[in-house]
């Protein structure tokens, strides 16, 4: 779906900001790029979906170079939510706003389609439509911006930071929805994220920057148990992880409530048979 070869990227009158990242996300992935503010993350991000072009190297959505696309045709296939909902909502209404996003990319479809999707995802995201997206809260204008992007139904959904200012809830609704999309439409899905109990919950791969290089790749759990990388990184494992590991004598493995009962449960069944 994706690929980054050899990629670097430098902002006018500064350092290089990513320096010689590779890799390739297939279908149906969800990875999240992990790392301390200033590692290269959102640049990454915004190199996947062409808002910057590489300095040098290519990245290649569906095998054709942002760096020759247009935008339009990225569009299509790949939905990107900024970390501040406010700065891609642009209409007076929440129905404007989803239909905004397909008219632009599915206007091919006809009025009368266009509509009954807007209508379908209002319904799904529990909007009237005649809302005022700025009368809402951050956490409403998230899923406003969320829902103009999946009435596109693209196969790529980048995220920048979708938790940033939700509360506990908030953030549920945001991201079981997401992990609904990608795993029954096998949406190819990756999020920078700075919470590392939403990346344990969610994610399944984890990329981690430092410094504007790749450091590791690898499974979520594995990734978060290396701590030698995560010192690296600068980065404090989920609390699960770390419990696990400081407890160490079978609970090294344990990366939920669930693993730590039943590792609990095993080593007392262990000391009762002996």
């Amino acid at each position: 779906m994706i690929e980054l070869e050899h990629v670097s990227f430098s902002y006018a009158d500064q350092g290089p900001s990513v320096q010689d990242v590779t890799f390739r996300l297939e279908k149906g992935e969800f990875a999240a790029i992990l790392g301390a503010n200033g590692a290269g993350k959102t640049t990454t991000v915004r190199l996947m979906d062409g808002l910057l072009k590489p300095t040098s190297g290519r990245v290649l959505i569906h095998g054709a170079d942002t760096a020759k696309s247009s935008v339009s045709e990225r569009a299509a296939r790949v939905g990107f939510l900024f970390q501040n909902p406010d700065r891609q909502i642009c209409k007076n209404t929440v129905r404007e706003e989803v239909l905004f996003g397909l008219r632009t990319v599915r206007g091919q479809d006809g009025e009368e389609a266009l509509q009954e999707r807007a209508d379908a995802v209002l319904k799904e995201f529990s909007f009237t439509g005649e809302e005022e997206p700025f009368s809402l809260s951050r956490g409403q204008r998230q899923r406003v911006a969320l829902a103009s992007i999946l009435a596109v139904e693209p196969e790529i959904l980048i995220l920048d930071e979708p938790t940033t200012g939700l509360d506990y809830l908030e953030c549920c609704q945001i991201m079981d929805r997401i992990r609904r999309m990608n795993e029954e439409r096998q949406v190819t899905v990756i999020m920078v994220c700075h919470d590392m109990e939403v990346v344990l919950d969610y994610a399944r791969r984890a990329l981690v920057m430092a410094g504007g290089r790749l450091l590791a790749d690898g499974p979520v759990p594995e990734i978060f148990r290396d701590t030698d990388l995560m010192e690296r990184a600068s980065i404090l494992p989920p609390q699960m992880i770390a419990l696990g590991l400081r407890l160490g004598a079978g609970f090294e493995r344990a990366d939920s409530p669930e693993k730590m009962a039943e590792t609990v449960l095993s080593l007392r069944g262990k000391e009762a048979a002996r």
